[in-house]
Protein backbone atom coordinates (compact mmCIF):
# COMPACT_ATOMS: atom_id res chain seq x y z
CA UNK A 1 0.00 0.00 0.00
CA UNK A 2 1.45 3.32 -1.01
CA UNK A 3 0.65 6.63 0.65
CA UNK A 4 -0.34 9.14 -2.03
CA UNK A 5 2.56 11.35 -3.05
CA UNK A 6 0.47 14.44 -2.52
CA UNK A 7 0.64 13.92 1.24
CA UNK A 8 4.41 14.12 1.22
CA UNK A 9 4.44 17.11 -1.10
CA UNK A 10 2.13 19.18 1.06
CA UNK A 11 3.80 18.26 4.31
CA UNK A 12 7.26 19.22 3.08
CA UNK A 13 6.15 22.79 3.67
CA UNK A 14 6.09 22.19 7.42
CA UNK A 15 9.02 23.75 9.23
CA UNK A 16 11.53 21.11 10.25
CA UNK A 17 11.18 17.47 11.03
CA UNK A 18 9.18 16.37 14.02
CA UNK A 19 11.47 15.18 16.79
CA UNK A 20 9.87 12.94 19.41
CA UNK A 21 12.65 13.51 21.87
CA UNK A 22 11.68 17.19 22.01
CA UNK A 23 8.99 16.05 24.39
CA UNK A 24 11.39 14.18 26.63
CA UNK A 25 10.89 14.87 30.28
CA UNK A 26 11.65 13.28 33.61
CA UNK A 27 9.77 10.17 34.64
CA UNK A 28 6.76 10.88 36.85
CA UNK A 29 6.85 9.78 40.45
CA UNK A 30 5.36 6.32 40.79
CA UNK A 31 2.03 6.21 42.62
CA UNK A 32 0.86 3.30 44.70
CA UNK A 33 -2.12 2.33 42.51
CA UNK A 34 -3.19 2.77 38.87
CA UNK A 35 -6.89 2.03 38.59
CA UNK A 36 -7.98 4.77 36.17
CA UNK A 37 -9.11 4.08 32.62
CA UNK A 38 -7.70 6.49 30.04
CA UNK A 39 -9.91 6.94 26.99
CA UNK A 40 -6.99 8.51 25.12
CA UNK A 41 -5.06 5.23 25.17
CA UNK A 42 -6.52 3.56 22.11
CA UNK A 43 -5.74 3.34 18.39
CA UNK A 44 -6.95 6.41 16.51
CA UNK A 45 -8.84 5.36 13.40
CA UNK A 46 -11.07 7.44 11.17
CA UNK A 47 -11.99 4.42 9.04
CA UNK A 48 -11.86 0.63 9.58
CA UNK A 49 -8.33 -0.62 8.82
CA UNK A 50 -9.70 -3.43 6.67
CA UNK A 51 -11.58 -1.05 4.38
CA UNK A 52 -10.71 -1.39 0.71
CA UNK A 53 -8.67 1.49 -0.70
CA UNK A 54 -8.02 2.74 2.80
CA UNK A 55 -5.35 5.31 1.94
CA UNK A 56 -7.42 6.84 -0.86
CA UNK A 57 -10.45 7.01 1.40
CA UNK A 58 -8.45 8.68 4.18
CA UNK A 59 -7.06 11.22 1.73
CA UNK A 60 -10.56 12.01 0.48
CA UNK A 61 -11.77 12.40 4.04
CA UNK A 62 -8.96 14.86 4.77
CA UNK A 63 -9.84 16.90 1.70
CA UNK A 64 -13.54 16.98 2.53
CA UNK A 65 -12.79 18.21 6.04
CA UNK A 66 -10.43 20.90 4.71
CA UNK A 67 -13.10 22.12 2.32
CA UNK A 68 -15.35 22.57 5.35
CA UNK A 69 -12.68 24.48 7.19
CA UNK A 70 -11.89 21.58 9.52
CA UNK A 71 -8.89 19.38 10.14
CA UNK A 72 -9.38 15.63 10.05
CA UNK A 73 -7.06 14.70 12.90
CA UNK A 74 -8.10 11.06 13.06
CA UNK A 75 -7.49 10.53 9.35
CA UNK A 76 -4.10 12.24 9.61
CA UNK A 77 -3.04 10.03 12.51
CA UNK A 78 -4.23 6.90 10.74
CA UNK A 79 -2.25 7.88 7.65
CA UNK A 80 0.79 8.42 9.87
CA UNK A 81 0.47 4.89 11.19
CA UNK A 82 0.26 3.53 7.65
CA UNK A 83 3.34 5.53 6.70
CA UNK A 84 5.22 3.95 9.61
CA UNK A 85 4.24 0.46 8.47
CA UNK A 86 5.63 1.34 5.03
CA UNK A 87 8.91 2.49 6.58
CA UNK A 88 8.29 6.14 5.61
CA UNK A 89 9.24 7.49 9.00
CA UNK A 90 9.90 11.10 7.96
CA UNK A 91 6.47 11.36 6.39
CA UNK A 92 4.88 9.68 9.39
CA UNK A 93 6.55 12.11 11.79
CA UNK A 94 5.32 15.08 9.75
CA UNK A 95 1.78 13.72 9.74
CA UNK A 96 1.88 13.35 13.49
CA UNK A 97 3.20 16.89 13.77
CA UNK A 98 0.33 18.15 11.65
CA UNK A 99 -2.18 16.30 13.85
CA UNK A 100 -0.71 17.73 17.04
CA UNK A 101 -0.72 21.24 15.61
CA UNK A 102 -4.47 20.93 15.08
CA UNK A 103 -5.37 20.20 18.73
CA UNK A 104 -4.86 21.84 22.09
CA UNK A 105 -1.56 21.06 23.78
CA UNK A 106 -2.93 19.34 26.89
CA UNK A 107 -6.14 17.97 25.42
CA UNK A 108 -7.41 14.40 25.40
CA UNK A 109 -6.73 14.35 21.66
CA UNK A 110 -3.10 15.39 22.06
CA UNK A 111 -2.51 12.63 24.61
CA UNK A 112 -4.12 10.13 22.28
CA UNK A 113 -1.91 11.23 19.39
CA UNK A 114 1.22 10.89 21.53
CA UNK A 115 0.13 7.47 22.83
CA UNK A 116 -0.37 6.27 19.25
CA UNK A 117 2.90 7.69 17.98
CA UNK A 118 4.76 6.18 20.90
CA UNK A 119 3.67 2.73 19.81
CA UNK A 120 4.77 3.45 16.24
CA UNK A 121 8.16 4.64 17.50
CA UNK A 122 8.60 1.64 19.79
CA UNK A 123 7.78 -0.77 16.99
CA UNK A 124 10.35 0.90 14.77
CA UNK A 125 13.14 0.54 17.30
CA UNK A 126 12.96 3.95 18.99
CA UNK A 127 12.17 2.92 22.56
CA UNK A 128 13.64 6.15 23.90
CA UNK A 129 11.35 8.30 21.78
CA UNK A 130 8.40 6.09 22.70
CA UNK A 131 9.18 6.41 26.39
CA UNK A 132 9.27 10.20 26.11
CA UNK A 133 5.83 10.31 24.52
CA UNK A 134 4.29 7.73 26.85
CA UNK A 135 5.69 9.65 29.80
CA UNK A 136 4.12 12.85 28.59
CA UNK A 137 0.81 11.15 27.85
CA UNK A 138 0.74 9.54 31.31
CA UNK A 139 1.71 12.79 33.05
CA UNK A 140 -1.14 14.60 31.34
CA UNK A 141 -3.87 12.39 32.80
CA UNK A 142 -5.95 13.60 35.72
CA UNK A 143 -5.71 10.24 37.47
CA UNK A 144 -3.34 7.30 37.43
CA UNK A 145 -3.86 5.60 34.07
CA UNK A 146 -3.91 1.81 34.25
CA UNK A 147 -1.99 1.47 30.97
CA UNK A 148 1.04 3.33 32.31
CA UNK A 149 2.77 0.76 34.58
CA UNK A 150 3.05 -2.13 32.09
CA UNK A 151 3.73 0.14 29.12
CA UNK A 152 6.43 2.20 30.81
CA UNK A 153 7.91 -1.00 32.23
CA UNK A 154 8.15 -2.38 28.69
CA UNK A 155 9.96 0.69 27.35
CA UNK A 156 12.32 0.93 30.34
CA UNK A 157 13.22 -2.77 30.16
CA UNK A 158 13.94 -2.39 26.44
CA UNK A 159 16.27 0.51 27.27
CA UNK A 160 18.02 -1.66 29.90
CA UNK A 161 16.75 0.59 32.70
CA UNK A 162 15.74 -2.53 34.54
CA UNK A 163 15.46 -1.23 38.08
CA UNK A 164 12.98 1.42 36.96
CA UNK A 165 11.11 -1.14 34.86
CA UNK A 166 10.65 -3.35 37.91
CA UNK A 167 9.37 -0.44 39.99
CA UNK A 168 6.75 0.37 37.38
CA UNK A 169 5.76 -3.26 36.98
CA UNK A 170 5.40 -3.52 40.75
CA UNK A 171 2.83 -0.72 40.55
CA UNK A 172 0.76 -2.83 38.16
CA UNK A 173 0.92 -5.79 40.57
CA UNK A 174 -0.04 -3.63 43.55
CA UNK A 175 -3.03 -2.36 41.64
CA UNK A 176 -4.32 -5.69 40.33
CA UNK A 177 -2.25 -8.52 41.84
CA UNK A 178 -4.36 -11.33 40.42
CA UNK A 179 -3.92 -9.94 36.93
CA UNK A 180 -0.23 -9.04 36.86
CA UNK A 181 1.52 -11.52 39.15
CA UNK A 182 1.70 -13.98 36.27
CA UNK A 183 2.07 -13.57 32.49
CA UNK A 184 -0.74 -16.07 31.90
CA UNK A 185 -3.29 -13.29 31.41
CA UNK A 186 -1.14 -11.03 29.22
CA UNK A 187 -2.99 -11.94 25.99
CA UNK A 188 -6.27 -10.92 27.63
CA UNK A 189 -4.90 -7.84 29.37
CA UNK A 190 -2.78 -6.64 26.44
CA UNK A 191 -4.69 -7.64 23.29
CA UNK A 192 -3.13 -4.90 21.14
CA UNK A 193 0.43 -5.92 22.02
CA UNK A 194 2.41 -8.26 19.80
CA UNK A 195 3.58 -11.66 21.02
CA UNK A 196 7.14 -10.29 21.18
CA UNK A 197 6.03 -7.33 23.31
CA UNK A 198 4.14 -9.57 25.71
CA UNK A 199 7.14 -11.89 25.88
CA UNK A 200 9.39 -8.98 26.81
CA UNK A 201 7.01 -7.90 29.54
CA UNK A 202 7.04 -11.51 30.77
CA UNK A 203 10.78 -11.04 31.32
CA UNK A 204 9.96 -8.08 33.54
CA UNK A 205 7.38 -10.13 35.41
CA UNK A 206 9.87 -12.93 36.00
CA UNK A 207 12.47 -10.51 37.33
CA UNK A 208 9.82 -8.92 39.54
CA UNK A 209 8.81 -12.33 40.91
CA UNK A 210 12.42 -13.13 41.78
CA UNK A 211 12.99 -9.88 43.66
CA UNK A 212 9.91 -7.66 44.02
CA UNK A 213 10.83 -4.08 44.96
CA UNK A 214 9.48 -2.77 48.24
CA UNK A 215 6.88 -0.01 48.49
CA UNK A 216 7.35 2.84 48.98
Amino acid sequence: MQVIKGVAGGLLLLAGLFCSTAWAQGMPKIAEFYFDEDTAAKPIQALPPEQAGLVDQLMKLRERERERGRRSVDATVQLAGIAYTEGRTDLAAKLYQEALAAVSENSLQSRGIRWNQAWDLYRHGDAEGALALWTQAASGTRGNASWAPPTLALALWTLDRRGEALEWYAAAVRTEPEQWNTPARFPQLLPLWSDAERARLAEVQQAWAENPPAWP
